[in-house]
């Protein structure tokens, strides 16, 4: 009767684990990415990717940039994105674009290298940044071979860009600490990049940061320094503000072909969503 009764908890625990994964939408294979954050901060410097030049740029008052996410590059199919460089060429104000992670499903050489040969047709600096798909089954050495850092800042005379590394869905507290030092000399325009989303509609939603601490540090040091901190790995658009920064999540480019185009000029900023 024991044995019975423990057989039929055991499924019900079961059962309940499989409902509450399936309700999570979760993806068994985030099981296997590399847990390396430190060692990935340690390459803040190893620049492979990024030439000399794609470092600083000199983007006056009046620019546009792109940012998109989720492209998640397979086995080289890469879902319709060489079609964005067309969209670049269109528009003389497009300055530089920004991938927020998740660029390839798995984080293979192969896929990797789509990336960096559709980004080169673009004419202007990509900068990527890595998401947790990007690092599964511990490939993070193909993003260090082949790009190298996954935290960094790019000065863009009058506006600074700050690429953090979200991709265990934690920022850690030695990246914090960069990011708050960094910011207490730096004027003008600051944009945030970024692969974890910082904001759910429901507590019970798996994708977000594992340390809603670090949320609470991450918005208070960006609070009145920062103009967009700009996201993705939800797959879901959402907008929030708070502290006087613009918090925006921007759907997968992969099933929706949605890229965000913003536009900056010396009376503000705007931004729009497009679909290629």
């Amino acid at each position: 009767m024991v044995k019975i009764s423990f057989k039929i908890f055991f499924l019900f625990l079961l059962s309940g684990l499989f409902c509450f994964l399936s309700a999570c939408n979760v993806d068994f294979l985030g099981f296997f990415y590399s847990n390396d954050l430190d060692e990935r901060l340690a390459e803040r410097d190893n620049f492979r990717y990024l030439s000399d030049e794609q470092r600083s740029l000199s983007l006056g008052d009046k620019y546009s940039f792109i940012v998109l996410t989720d492209t998640h590059i397979e086995d080289g199919d890469a879902f319709g994105l060489e079609a964005l460089a067309d969209v670049i060429a269109a528009n003389s104000e497009i300055k530089f674009v920004v991938f927020l992670g998740d660029i390839s499903q798995y984080g293979s050489e192969k896929d990797i290298r789509k990336f960096i040969a559709i980004s080169k047709t673009f004419n202007v600096p990509c900068y990527p940044v890595i998401g947790n798909h990007d690092i599964y089954f511990g490939n993070w050495h193909v993003w260090k071979d082949l790009i190298g850092s996954t935290r960094y800042k790019i000065d863009g005379g009058g506006t600074t860009l700050f690429f953090l590394d979200s991709a265990n869905a934690f920022f850690g507290m030695e990246q914090l600490d960069w990011l708050q030092k960094e910011l207490k000399n730096i004027s003008g325009r600051v944009f945030v990049f970024t692969h974890s989303n910082l904001f759910v509609n429901d507590p019970s939603d798996i994708q977000q940061l594992s340390d809603m601490k670090e949320r609470a540090r991450i918005t208070s040091i960006l609070r009145n320094k920062c103009d967009i901190m700009f996201m993705g790995h939800s797959h879901e658009r959402r907008i929030n503000e708070a502290g006087n920064v613009k918090y925006v999540n921007i759907e997968d480019f992969k099933d929706t072909k949605v890229y965000c185009l913003v536009s900056v000029t010396g009376k503000g900023i705007s931004y729009k969503f497009e679909k290629l």
